[in-house]
């Protein structure tokens, strides 16, 4: 169909004179309406808008040919729908009380026995469902080398996976900032608990220097400082051994002196000690030995000159 420029033209004219046609009316009811209104024509309420009764249509044929045209005869299968009541309640039954709602009779306010109802109604559609289908050989179970194809692609996954690695590096350097904080606040506390020790100590030294110097104490155990304090901590422990027997002291008394019993002639000869002539020394027994030889010509005369020669050589000197 072809339009010429013309008609075109002459199709706008027509539209323009027929909306100048309607503002011309409207105008003209509006006049009208003033008019009558100054007049005292007009009075509220009488202007009252009036819905139409809506008109019910009850088309049952219609209906009926609609739901013609949807059923479809189809087979189980490809349908799958079930309904049924629900399963019998096994716990009800076995305590002897009475199922509330054997005959779909439930109270729509009670939510438990409402969804124990729902719970029941699923459980007797699989009881019968399961044997329908495995009659038309549909499985019912997963099998062991089943593949699922993943919903998103291996690239989001990877994209994924390195945000994860990202973010996660990024908790552990966190982590590791705050415990080097941690350590550096423990170590500065340590540092000047070390450093007051330490002036601690020197205070004291030299407060032990000035008493020596003075002539307060003759002590310089001072000076020993750690080496003193290490030899009694090792040596504490043995001291404790020590304390449990008797000292080395007690131990040669009794050895020399006996520790009860006959202690009167010990030193008596007998017949083995005068024929045991192990211990004799020819140089002690005639003098000739240094330590325990007689002065006289044969021993080491004592060399050293006496109190008042002493003094006699330190006046001359």
């Amino acid at each position: 169909m072809i339009i010429d420029s013309e008609t075109m033209e002459g199709m706008e004219e027509d539209e323009v004179l027929g909306e100048e046609s309607e503002e011309e009316n409207s105008e003209l009811s509006d006049n009208e309406l003033q008019e009558a209104f100054s007049k005292g024509l007009l009075k509220p309420g009488m202007n009252v808008l009036v819905d139409k009764p809506k008109k019910c249509v009850n088309n049952a044929e219609g209906l009926k040919q609609c739901l013609a045209d949807f059923r479809k005869d189809l087979p189980w299968v490809e349908r799958l729908d079930l309904t049924n009541l629900p399963a019998e309640d096994i716990l009800a039954k076995a305590e002897g009380k009475e199922p509330s709602a054997a005959n779909g009779e439930v109270n729509a306010d009670d939510d438990f026995q409402r969804e124990m109802f729902f719970y029941r109604q699923g459980q007797a559609t699989v009881l019968e469902a399961l044997p329908l289908l495995q009659k038309h050989g549909i499985a019912t179970k997963r099998p062991e080398d089943y593949f699922a194809e993943m919903a998103k692609s291996d690239q989001h996954m990877q994209k994924i996976r390195k945000k994860l690695i990202s973010k996660q590096a990024i908790l552990e350097k966190s982590e590791k900032a705050k415990k080097l904080r941690e350590q550096r606040k423990f170590g500065k506390k340590v540092q000047i608990e070390v450093i007051q020790k330490r002036q601690k100590e020197k205070k004291a030294m030299m407060s032990a220097v000035k008493k020596y110097q003075k002539g307060m104490t003759d002590k310089l155990d001072f000076l020993d400082g750690d080496q003193k304090t290490s030899k009694d901590s090792s040596q504490g422990p043995k001291k404790a051994v020590n304390k449990k027997g008797p000292n080395s002291k007690r131990k040669y008394k009794d050895q020399r002196f006996g520790f009860g019993g006959k202690k009167s002639g010990k030193k008596w000869n007998t017949k083995e000690s005068h024929n045991d002539v192990s211990g004799f020394r020819a140089k002690v027994a005639h003098g000739k030995g240094g330590r325990g030889g007689k002065k006289g010509k044969g021993g080491n005369q004592n060399k050293r000159p006496g109190k008042s020669v002493r003094k006699k050589m330190k006046a001359r000197s």
